[in-house]
């Protein structure tokens, strides 16, 4: 028997710096925003024979792009510009062809509008706003016969954001460190990681309904305990089988979704910690009224 509700102190200290390290590098570094955000044009070239990176940035600024993201994927280049029309590509990749001595093979071509990348960007914000608050109302209707329903939703939130917010303060690290960017599909494994988290959010909470309405006992935190030890094996068990799937997907899917399965893979492993050591645990604590217990922890 694993004591989880006991050590909730030590969890939410371990989350409380994790969240402060993310929110310090979001408001210095914030994220490094990609063409769906900003507008531009964005290639994946594939060069036979293989070129430098350091020749390639060089041939881009001698074409007038000194504002070229470059990045080396794999055995291709992840090239990023101010817009251009498909002739202008054309140009480029033929001029590029003739000063490097390099066959370009282009896998991957996309062009997006200033205008179409801001009403790209509201949109995204809107779509997660709009499914964290779906989901306050779908929890607190599920649990309507408990004791203050809303208190359960309310707390399953709290658990989901601290998993967002995870999952975008290391990109703002990663942008920082690595000029990695966030787009389009970084809001799809955004989306994907909160439905993730909620749904193993929700299998603890059923779970500990369960054992509320059976009288387990009438300590409440002993039943959240027992209740996570329960669901405790599903819960790894998803977890490892998500994983598989992950790996798969890293090592057989395409450059351009490698940041996609970057998110899923953080977003995974935040959201079986938050289930298993942050929703029941707040449940536990809010239910017995012990947040001056856990400030004077904190101090």
């Amino acid at each position: 028997m694993i004591d989880f509700v006991g050590k909730k102190q030590w969890f939410f200290l371990i989350s409380a710096v994790a969240l402060i390290v993310v929110i310090i590098s979001l408001a210095v570094f914030k994220l490094q925003p990609g063409i769906d955000f900003t507008g531009g044009t964005s290639m994946t070239l594939h060069f036979t024979p293989q070129v430098e990176q350091s020749q390639l940035r060089q041939e881009f600024i001698n074409l007038g792009h000194p504002e070229a993201v470059i990045q080396r994927t794999g055995g291709d280049f992840f090239i990023r510009i101010k817009g251009i029309s498909p002739q202008e590509r054309e140009t480029m990749t033929e001029g590029l062809e003739i000063s490097l001595g390099s066959e370009i093979t282009v896998r991957d071509y996309n062009t997006v509008s200033p205008s179409i990348a801001t009403e790209t960007a509201r949109n995204a914000g809107i779509a997660v706003i709009i499914a964290a608050v779906a989901m306050l109302f779908y929890i607190a209707w599920a649990f309507r016969r408990m004791p203050k329903p809303f208190r359960w939703g309310t707390c399953a939130i709290i658990a989901l954001v601290h998993n967002v917010l995870i999952v975008v303060g290391i990109f703002s690290i990663l942008g920082r460190v690595a000029n990695v960017e966030v787009d389009a599909m970084f809001i799809t494994g955004v989306l994907t990681v909160v439905g993730y988290s909620i749904n193993n959010t929700v299998v603890v909470f059923d779970r500990i309904r369960e054992n509320t309405s059976k009288g387990i006992s009438h300590d409440f935190a002993v039943t959240v305990n027992c209740s996570l030890m329960e669901t405790l094996a599903r819960s790894l068990n998803t977890t490892l089988t998500t994983l598989c799937v992950i790996l798969a997907l890293l090592l057989f899917g395409g450059a351009t979704i490698h940041y996609f399965i970057l998110v899923l893979f953080i977003g995974l492993l935040a959201g079986t910690y938050s289930s298993m050591c942050i929703a029941g645990q707040l449940l536990v604590v809010w239910e017995k009224g012990e947040w001056g217990r856990l400030l004077s922890f904190a101090k």
